[in-house]
């Protein structure tokens, strides 16, 4: 199915609809931008993956987390939902 779906064309193609929406004075300027773009991203991601490799040897050990309060027993259970049902009445249809 997409066993032709990128030719060398194709990008031949890309590339004149491009020139020809931002025609040939503003392409300089916009290929500038697109490295400054770039170059701004390859930076954060250095600096992102540097902070990661760092951060596990700077920070604390975890704490274990807090016990869960204890759960009541089955009998009890019961009863509070009987509770919660004692003020409704069946419905007959």
């Amino acid at each position: 199915m997409f066993r032709n779906a990128l030719q060398p064309w194709h990008l031949v193609m890309v590339g004149l609809v491009i020139a020809i929406v931002f025609g040939s004075k503003k392409l300089p300027d916009t290929a500038r931008a697109l490295g400054k773009s770039l170059r701004i991203l390859k930076s954060e991601a250095r600096a992102m993956r540097a902070e990661d490799a760092a951060s596990p040897q700077d920070a604390p050990p975890t704490e274990a987390p807090a016990p869960l309060a204890p759960t009541p027993p089955p009998g009890e259970a019961t009863q509070v939902g009987d509770r919660g049902r004692q003020g409704l009445a069946p419905s007959n249809p």
